[in-house]
């Protein structure tokens, strides 16, 4: 059945590949942001130029008759709070992107489900998307959906401490890059175009509503295979270094969220309760497969001179070689 659909958000990291995936399912799509991307939407899709912070234009949304609400763009539980009153009694179906960096640190089982506590103690922002949970399954009158992703991937490198391409960089210049840890513990990527088919094929379904879902691969990934891959990716061999997370926190404490509160710990996930209701799907298992369009837009990067944020490569230098010294007798 083809829904009249709004995406708050529609042209990032996850939320185009679902506009796009809505489109060819024959949902009317609408996206609402500030229309400062530089991304192509699929033909047919009506865009709303809006900021979330014009309180009364964004209430205006809720008048406009939209069968489902894909919300990606709230952080806060203030802006929940704004959603729950723009949006209550006005929809047939919401879906709220959280994140699945909320479930307990480290976990006490080595498969996350659902039933996975929602604790977070080091990240601020998954401590966020928790307040927002909570107050969405508070909310009166508003069919609701939690849908968690985990590590999702299409233009920018997945990398531990959100480096991006100065991990390129350095591999350019023969400079060690840092994986936490020993870079044996699995973690799951998983690419935003298979993301998209479960997220979409939520859209109304009476199973979905006042339920939470993560989505995710089924397989995990060494941290040391993810870096040598991106390497492989540009025709470079990696030099890591593996330094213990909590010394890294301890020389950044910017840190502390995306290590602690996320990529340290094992990340393998059970997907049989999205499945249940969205149906069964596929992801790429084949780790460059799963990084082939993120190659793809690094290469681009690379070949048009993108100016990369390089402020870190003195603290990385800093870290490596205090590191190697470890090892000198």
């Amino acid at each position: 059945m083809a829904l009249n659909v709004l995406f708050v958000g529609g042209t990032g990291q996850i939320s185009l590949p679902c506009v796009e995936y809505a489109v060819a399912q024959g949902h009317k799509v609408s996206v609402f942001n500030r229309g400062q991307r530089d991304a192509t939407l699929p033909a047919g899709v009506t865009s709303i130029v809006g900021d979330m912070k014009d309180a009364a234009a964004y209430r205006g949304l809720g008048d406009m008759g939209f069968d489902v609400v894909a919300q990606f763009m709230v952080f806060t539980p203030e802006q929940m709070a704004e959603d729950i009153a723009t949006f209550a009694g006005k929809t047939r179906h919401y879906l709220f992107i959280s994140s699945a960096s909320v479930y307990e640190k480290p976990a006490r089982h080595y498969i996350i489900t659902e039933r996975t506590p929602a604790v977070n103690p080091y990240w601020g922002y998954s401590q966020a998307k928790i307040a927002c949970e909570t107050l969405l399954q508070g909310a009166a009158n508003l069919h609701w959906t939690i849908v968690r992703p985990s590590h999702t991937v299409r233009t920018g490198l997945p990398t531990m401490m959100g480096e991006g391409d100065i991990v390129i960089r350095r591999m350019q210049q023969g400079k060690p890059v840092i994986v936490a840890g020993d870079g044996t513990s699995p973690w799951t990527l998983t690419r935003s175009r298979d993301f998209a088919v479960p997220y979409v094929n939520l859209f109304g379904k009476s199973g979905a509503l006042g339920e939470i879902f993560h989505i995710t691969s089924d397989r995990g990934y060494s941290w040391n295979d993810i870096y040598s891959a991106i390497g492989r990716g540009v025709g470079l061999t990696p030099q890591i270094v593996h330094v213990p997370s909590d010394t890294l926190v301890a020389y950044n404490r910017a840190w502390e969220g995306p290590l602690l509160g996320d990529k340290t710990w094992s990340a393998l996930f059970d997907n049989s309760k999205v499945k249940r209701v969205a149906g069964d799907f596929k992801c790429s298992e084949d780790l460059d497969e799963v990084l082939a369009e993120s190659i793809g837009f690094l290469k681009q990067r690379l070949a048009s001179n993108a100016p990369v944020n390089m402020e870190l490569d003195p603290l990385f230098d800093r870290i490596t070689s205090e590191q190697a010294a470890l090892g000198r007798s």
